[in-house]
């Protein structure tokens, strides 16, 4: 084992350490800078929850005990089958308050693709995101996050994703929620292309959900989602351009280096751009490394929030 690496295994025992003795700091501490609140993603544990190690029923309890994070962010894949039963969703929303733990958002795959310009098949894919919106209303999230996929041109793409958006986002809004995109690749992973058709939506209730990765925008397989990248969309630019809309953001990490920052991504100059937006919502914490474990991984980029935080002022 490398020195390097022994000292950032080091560094991430010490975090975890401090963490377990003094759970309430890192909330605090945020708190008082009043300029955003950490949420997790449902997605840091994909590795357990895949295994079926642990259970939907089980992250609440997790954020709140192992990490003295309030608020998730759900990832349906993980409950599929539950959108509709409330006895299940029940007992979610009482582990929930037991814990005092808010639910803040639900992400939503899989459901059909609401930028498919075939009207049919989009109109079978809103249709199928409505049952989100319901469950997500009854756990009292704000949020539903969608994706804008479609298989097209760039054109027919961004003119069918208006309408899909405007559609699901007419019924979120009866329920009090948001619909928000994400940037899952292809035309969503450019900054221009999901800036416009946010605007062409034009509704209060439909945003951004900007994530630190996902910038690939051309593949060599010429497939829109799929295949090894060979074009990348400027993250920090695209951010910048994404903020305006955001009502939310998915703080990613991937690997770290000895000194605990985040290889991928430049924090410091990727929370400047958020903190000058002047938003101050929710930033998920989502780990998706695996040179960490998922435990670790999140601790570590709790530390690295807390830190840049700090320093920003």
């Amino acid at each position: 084992m490398s020195h390097m690496r022994r000292q950032f295994i080091k560094n991430i025992a010490t975090v975890a350490t401090g963490v377990a003795i003094a759970p309430n700091l890192f909330a605090k501490e945020i708190a008082e800078k009043k300029f955003f609140e950490v949420s997790l993603a449902q997605w840091s544990l994909h590795t357990d929850l895949f295994s079926k190690k642990i259970d939907t029923l089980d992250f609440p309890v997790i954020a709140r005990k192992e990490f003295n994070i309030g608020a998730v962010e759900y990832v349906n894949q993980f409950f599929k089958d539950k959108a509709m039963d409330k006895t299940y969703l029940t007992e979610l929303l009482k582990r929930c308050k037991d814990n005092e733990v808010k639910n803040h958002l639900i992400m939503v795959d899989g459901e059909g693709d609401l930028g498919n310009p075939n009207e049919k098949e989009r109109l079978q894919a809103v249709e199928n995101h409505k049952k989100w919106v319901d469950a997500a209303k009854f756990l009292g999230c704000k949020t539903i996050r969608v994706n804008a996929y479609g298989v097209g041109t760039r054109e027919e793409i961004q003119n069918a994703a208006v309408d899909g958006l405007s559609r699901i986002a007419e019924f979120a809004s009866t329920a009090g929620l948001n619909v928000i995109v994400e940037n899952h690749g292809s035309y969503t992973s450019d900054g221009n292309w999901l800036k416009e058709t946010i605007k062409k939506v034009n509704r209060k209730n439909v945003g951004i959900l900007p994530d630190f990765a996902n910038f690939c925008v051309k593949r060599d397989t010429g497939d829109l989602y799929r295949g090894n990248c060979v074009e990348e969309y400027d993250k920090y630019e695209a951010v910048k351009q994404w903020m305006p809309y955001a009502k939310g953001v998915s703080a990613k990490t991937i690997d770290f280096d000895a000194n605990g920052n985040c290889v991928e991504t430049d924090y410091v100059r990727m929370m400047s751009i958020i903190k000058k937006s002047g938003f101050n919502g929710y930033i998920g914490i989502e780990y998706e490394g695996e040179k960490l474990s998922q435990y670790d991984g999140i601790r570590a980029t709790q530390a690295l929030l807390k830190r840049v935080t700090n320093e920003l002022g």
